[in-house]
């Protein structure tokens, strides 16, 4: 039986979508924060790694609560 967080997880196709660009995102910043030193575009892209991967994390969250209304 799984929760409804895993049921959430494995269903709809925007949230997988959301999730795996969220990985990549996640992916790419930490190859960036693996260098000792960053150039100056390999900073302006930290700064926008982090801005999109805070605005999927909320896309994720509104998904997340539309699942549970819905459900509930």
């Amino acid at each position: 039986m799984l929760t409804p967080r895993e049921q959430f997880l494995t269903g709809p196709d925007e949230l997988q979508r959301l999730v795996q660009e969220h990985s990549q995102y996640s992916q790419r910043l930490e190859s960036l924060t693996q260098k000792r030193y960053l150039t100056d575009d390999e900073k302006l892209e930290e700064v926008r790694l982090k801005k999109l991967k805070l605005r999927l994390k909320d896309q994720m969250q509104n998904l997340e609560q539309h699942f549970h209304r819905q459900s509930a």
